[in-house]
């Protein structure tokens, strides 16, 4: 059941987080690593992912009791 209430979570986020501001700036972190060459583009959010990976560990510390 808990699984299922974190995927309908996903899902509202995804369909409109781009009308939440701070999930508009998650990707344009300035640790976040972009770049652009003749034909090439490497992008890693590399900020953004670590202050998701800490969101994430402290929902799963507040549910694990």
């Amino acid at each position: 059941m808990l699984v299922g209430i974190v995927m309908l979570i996903i899902g509202v986020l995804v369909t409109y987080g781009e009308n939440i501001p701070i999930l508009n700036k998650l990707g344009d972190l300035p640790g976040d690593i972009t770049i652009k060459k003749d034909g090439f583009v490497l992008y890693f959010p590399l900020a953004s992912s670590i202050i998701i990976s800490g969101i994430i560990y402290l929902l799963f510390k507040v549910f694990q009791r």
